[in-house]
């Protein structure tokens, strides 16, 4: 009888701590959820994009909030990774945001944004002021269904559109190394010549381009090929930060255009630099081999090192819709 006894309160014991145990692992926050927040602020990122066509002020607006959010996914991601657990609550909290400003860029009416303006009452008197809040009719009525648009949206006036596969030539404002970078880290580069679509000129040479380490292997004892893989989001020209989504695909040094770059004009081809002046290979940043997606690795067993004033060439892998300013 002892013996069933003391069965029965280990199954007990056993039993209240699973539960507990499961729930937590209910609640943990994952890399891949991680990833899929960074995957939902690049999509807000077009939809943004496509929202400056309709309500230029609206989506600069909108852009500043995107802005801050891709802040707070990127300390989510570090201090996951630094404290191998982060509370559900905080990873909901930016993933709704995430999902209230998309809905806000495809100019539909969203319960969340209503939501502040209704605690006063109980939870059904909260629901039906929720559904009363006023809608945006121009632009809910207007807003095409997010996946066809990325492709086929006819830029407003105002506003041009870069298309894919646009190649551009940038020089890079700091020594990037694969030892010392880590996922997240932002750094700069600045255009090399104009760049023009729809005969104008869109992103005038000299406009600031922002990269960002996106992952990183740096060389071991039992890694011998570093890696480092980079992209570029942003792009400012005349003082308004763009949304852009561009992959490195070629490094050259920077000695290799001393000299050159009075003999470029604004007529010059986007690529032109490279692929002109410098004849394909020649110039090419030694050392290191650029595959798929921007990874660069290192072939001689050693960091990645890509110096200070070094020129990369960047493919657009969607369109970027600049105002013309005019």
């Amino acid at each position: 009888m002892t013996w069933i006894h003391r069965t029965l309160l280990t199954g007990v014991i056993i039993s209240s701590l699973a539960l507990p145990l499961a729930a937590q692992q209910a609640s943990t926050v994952t890399q891949a959820d991680i990833q899929r927040l960074q995957d939902n602020v690049y999509l807000a990122d077009r939809e943004v994009s496509q929202a400056r066509s309709r309500d230029a002020a609206r989506a600069t607006q909108l852009q500043t909030e995107l802005d801050d959010l891709r802040d707070e996914v990127v300390y989510l991601k570090v201090k996951l990774r630094k404290e191998r657990t982060l509370a559900r609550s905080e990873y909901a909290d930016v993933r709704d945001r995430i999902e209230d400003l998309r809905s806000r860029a495809r100019g539909e009416s969203t319960s969340p944004a209503a939501a502040p303006s209704a605690p006063s009452s109980s939870s059904s008197s909260s629901s039906s002021s929720s559904s009363a809040a006023p809608p945006r009719p121009p632009a809910a009525t207007s807003t095409p269904p997010p996946a066809s648009s990325t492709r086929s949206t006819t830029p407003a006036a105002g506003t041009i559109e870069i298309p894919v596969g646009t190649e551009i030539d940038v020089r890079l404002q700091q020594t990037l190394n694969s030892g010392t970078s880590q996922v997240e880290d932002r750094f700069e580069a600045t255009t090399l010549v104009d760049v023009g679509a729809g005969g104008r000129v869109v992103i005038p040479a000299g406009s600031l381009m922002r990269g960002v380490i996106t992952a990183v292997e740096p060389a071991t004892r039992t890694n011998r090929t570093a890696r480092l893989t980079v992209s570029f989001d942003q792009v400012t020209v005349n003082g308004q930060a763009y949304p852009i989504r561009g992959t490195v695909t070629q490094a050259i040094e920077g000695e290799g255009i001393k000299g050159e770059t009075a003999r470029i004009g604004t007529g010059a081809g986007v690529g032109a630099i490279i692929g002109g002046i410098l004849g394909g290979v020649k110039g090419a940043l030694a050392g290191i081999l650029i595959g798929g997606g921007g990874t660069i690795a290192a072939t001689e067993g050693k960091e990645v090192q890509i110096p200070q004033g070094s020129v990369l060439r960047v493919r657009l892998d969607s369109p970027a819709q600049i105002s013309s300013g005019r």
